[in-house]
């Protein structure tokens, strides 16, 4: 069951890479000075990517725990 893991452990960093890409896009919202309308508009629409990159992230370390349990 190694490949499991592995697998897992790949779908994790693929769940990181976008909550770090969700959370760069926030901050550049941040710096460029918008309104308070405009930056919750921007935040808005970033929140699916996050919440989508949030639950990749989770079953990733799910399969992970399933392959360590089943090896």
């Amino acid at each position: 069951m190694e490949w499991l893991i592995w697998a897992g452990a790949l779908l994790s960093v693929v769940g990181l890479i976008g909550l770090v890409l969700s959370i760069v896009k926030v901050t550049k919202a941040r710096r460029s000075g918008l309104s308070d309308e405009d930056l919750r508009a921007a935040v808005q629409k970033v929140m699916p990517l996050n919440m989508g990159a949030l639950f990749v992230s989770v079953m990733g370390l799910m399969i992970v725990i399933v392959g360590i349990s089943l090896g």
